[in-house]
């Protein structure tokens, strides 16, 4: 709680760490990160955005959670204004939100009706460079020194090679990092860059339809010098926002400015993507990440572990590396896990310490002996099902998504045919098994509560379950 001295900014502190608990890491770094509170009046509470885009995605996207979090850190219900920080110019911006809350306690509309329409054409660049996603904080390793070498050579010369620059990788493994980075350099360079996950950019482009303003958001996108989209895989099935982005990706090609995407899986493995979009980003240049071998891992530990100002024995690095195989953020999650246990009982970090925080089973799963069983059990586990439900002939809501869900990872995770999957899945036929994982594939880019069981699902079959 706090009391009506504590300043606006020291209560958006306190707010920004609670959203970065529940918002994954790109969300919060693009639109939350360079935010500031600036002003707590009455039952008002103004924040200070760096640009009318990140203003307008706040308005539409995150106002409930957001007012949810001062909510926990005021103990006031307070209505959330967002208003662009521009230099110099600060004071008449919150004199005009001033001027709305005492008006609505006089009796007039709630600002929340009153919300101005944001002109996407007077949007600045989206892209606010990351200090930790830079080209130097990047360990190096026999995994990813190919999508680096093409990442590195496109922010200092953007437009010049491998254009498009299609990356992906698994979860966890750096393609945000490397996006990010190619972002940074070009800024550096002094060009324009625009940076959107391909569900913001999807959302963005459905909201201008509606309001009228799909000029203002295609002149928007197609001024940059540089376009960066991630996650790409979220514009399958989407037909409309895939045409606007053709076009797009089209006109930036044709006058020599750059395109980074990345994605979850290969431009050829984008089921229900249009066939003219797969054959651009395939036009250029292709690399994967693929997961970190034990010298990475153990480099990536130390490279952090320095970072934090914690010394971290190499035999502890090497136990922590055995542990985890394919995700780079289990590794930091390890590594922060040792760092704040020591810290709180003031240890030194020992083996026989890091064992005792972390537990002594040492996983030893890779990508190429996972086993149609480690999927099942992974979701299953995630789902809080037995095996024997998926296997079942039942048809409850529940268990048809989980068992959808398994089909839809055997065939990205494991290449397996329809035909073979249905073998695993008690002799289910193939048009089955195509329909199911279809239907996943569709509803991902959707439902958020779906996509973020099936990442968790995915994770989990890389990751052993310690003591």
């Amino acid at each position: 709680m706090v009391n009506a001295l504590t300043p606006a900014k020291t209560i958006w502190s306190a707010v920004q760490g609670q959203l970065q608990i529940g918002l994954d890491e790109a969300t919060y770094e693009t639109w939350l990160a360079k935010t500031e509170g600036v002003l707590l009046e009455e039952r008002c509470f103004v924040v200070a955005v760096p640009t009318a885009f990140g203003v307008a995605w706040l308005e539409r996207r995150l106002y409930a959670e957001i007012q949810d979090a001062l909510k926990r850190v005021t103990g006031m219900v307070l209505d959330v204004q967002f208003t662009v920080a521009t230099q110099g110019a600060g004071n008449s911006d919150i004199g005009r939100v001033a001027q709305q809350v005492q008006g609505r306690h006089m009796g007039k509309e709630s600002p929340i009706h009153q919300r101005p329409v944001v002109n996407l054409g007077n949007y600045r660049s989206s892209f606010n460079a990351n200090e930790r996603y830079t080209f130097d904080r990047f360990v190096v390793g026999a995994g990813n020194e190919m999508a680096y070498a093409a990442a590195s050579a496109v922010g200092a010369k953007p437009g010049d090679m491998y254009n498009p620059l299609f990356i992906y990788s698994s979860v966890g493994l750096g393609k945000t990092h490397l996006i990010q980075a190619i972002g940074a350099a070009c800024v550096a360079n002094g060009h324009t860059v625009e940076y959107a996950a391909s569900e913001t950019f999807t959302n963005e482009f459905i909201n201008a339809i509606r309001a009228g303003t799909t000029d203002d958001f295609r002149a928007h996108y197609r001024s940059a010098d540089v376009l960066l989209i991630d996650d790409v895989q979220f514009m399958v099935g989407k037909e409309q926002t895939q045409e606007g982005f053709f076009h797009t990706f089209n006109e930036l090609y044709a006058s020599g400015r750059q395109v980074v995407l990345t994605s979850d899986r290969p431009p050829s493995e984008l089921g229900m993507l249009q066939e003219r979009l797969v054959s651009r980003f395939s036009g250029g240049l292709v690399v994967d990440i693929q997961s970190p071998d034990l010298e990475t891992r153990i480099a990536i530990l130390e490279d952090k572990a320095h970072r934090q100002g914690l010394r971290l024995p190499h035999d502890v690095c090497e136990f922590i590396g055995k542990r985890r195989h394919r995700n780079v953020r289990e590794l930091e999650g390890d590594l922060n896990k040792l760092s704040a246990y020591s810290m709180m009982s003031n240890c030194s970090v020992t083996l026989e310490y890091a064992i005792e925080v972390l537990g002594d089973q040492i996983g030893n799963k890779t990508a190429g002996s996972v086993t149609p069983d480690d999927i099942l059990g992974s979701v299953a586990y995630c789902c809080n099902l037995a095996v024997s439900d998926i296997l079942s002939r039942a048809r409850t809501r529940k268990v048809v998504q989980a068992r959808q869900i398994v089909m839809y990872l055997l065939i990205n995770e494991l290449l397996m045919s329809p035909t073979d999957i249905g073998r695993v899945l008690a002799g289910r036929n193939h048009a089955t098994v195509i329909h199911g994982a279809g239907k996943i594939n569709a509803a991902i880019s959707e439902d958020d509560s779906l996509r973020s069981l099936v990442m968790k699902a995915k994770e989990a079959i890389f990751t052993e379950i310690v003591a």
